[in-house]
């Protein structure tokens, strides 16, 4: 359950808000008198499922008006209990809004201090158990690495035609990876390289299942966002398709071994595109779409545009991966 809080002032849209209300067919709602006379404030409680088609009724009759906000709180319990819906609005009820989402992805693709010390600190961790052959410590790093937020804000803002939140995504992408591989490759010169480990020998091996892999954490990361769930698990997933790869690209590049480094650089390119395109799909899937129909054209044209060069570089990567796979069948042969 969620409730809206509209503050408008106290005129005829007034009344045509609260029409709107009614037609949604709310749990409940309350018009609440302010200090201020010619202001109000409406307080409306609606399932889950319910709130996108009441906040787009909304922003369209208070559209040209600069004297109004909405705000969204989750409600955690209420009483009496509720009877669960069925049906059609059991299933709609399990996602969040639009805004929401959007806030929420906003914040998590934002590029500041903090995003460069947390990427810096699990490549050092992560950098040290790929060398040491220590999974602990590369799941740690894992847990820390800030890298789901980047791909989601790049696939959102692809979703909804927001090139501004495309672009800020896409910066934190490329900086933080860029930033992994540098630190990486900087620690690979106080670091002996070693080539016995197994958890830094099969970040340089490109198989059909780390593709899947990818598809995975990138379709888990945006379904879990849009249901409004916690992220911390896919956002293992997500940094466990990018972190080590970077990592294992800067060891190599560093230790001279540049053929290994080629693999996980490979690796990583198929990872990347690999969770862009699943988190685009899940957007579209969830119709996650812009409110008008002039941004829902931008935005269609945007999303075919990022699908069709994430499907272009999974289709090279996966010839690669075959050509990779038979070169190493006529070495052996």
């Amino acid at each position: 359950m969620r409730r809206l809080d509209i503050h408008l002032s106290k005129d005829e849209a007034c009344e045509t808000v609260i029409r709107a209300i009614r037609a949604a067919e709310p749990i409940d709602y309350v018009v609440i008198e302010t200090e201020q006379q010619d202001r109000c404030l409406i307080s409306v409680f609606i399932r889950e499922g319910t709130g996108q088609s009441l906040m787009d009724n909304l922003q369209a009759a208070l559209e040209g008006r600069a004297d109004w906000r909405i705000t969204v709180l989750p409600i955690e319990a209420t009483a009496p209990k509720l009877e669960e819906p069925e049906g059609d609005k059991a299933a709609k009820a399990e996602q969040a809004t639009r805004e929401e989402i959007f806030s929420d992805i906003t914040a998590g693709a934002r590029l500041d201090r903090d995003f460069l010390i947390m990427v810096v600190l699990s490549t050092i961790v992560a950098a040290i158990g790929l060398n040491s052959d220590g999974i602990a410590a590369v799941i740690g790093a894992m847990v820390i690495a800030p890298l789901l937020g980047p791909i989601l804000g790049f696939s959102m803002g692809a979703a909804l035609g927001d090139f501004d939140l495309l672009k800020r995504g896409g910066i934190s992408l490329g900086v933080g990876v860029g930033t992994a591989l540098a630190s990486a490759f900087l620690i690979s010169f106080f670091l002996p390289l070693n080539l016995e480990s197994h958890e830094l020998m099969s970040r340089a091996e490109v198989r059909l299942d780390s593709l899947a892999l990818a598809m995975a954490a990138g379709g888990a990361a945006a379904l879990s966002l849009t249901r409004g769930k916690g992220e911390a698990l896919v956002g293992v997933m997500v940094a466990a398709a990018l972190l080590p790869p970077a990592a294992a690209l800067g060891l190599f590049a560093g230790g001279g071994e540049f053929a290994l480094a080629m693999r996980s650089a490979l690796l990583l390119a198929l990872n990347v595109a690999s969770l862009i395109l699943s988190a685009l799909i899940v957007f579209r899937l969830c119709k996650i779409r812009p409110r008008k129909w002039i941004e829902q054209k931008n935005a269609t044209r945007a999303v075919w545009l990022n699908a069709g060069l994430s499907a272009f570089f999974l289709v090279l990567a996966v010839m690669l991966i075959l050509l990779l796979d038979l070169g190493a069948k006529v070495q052996i042969g």
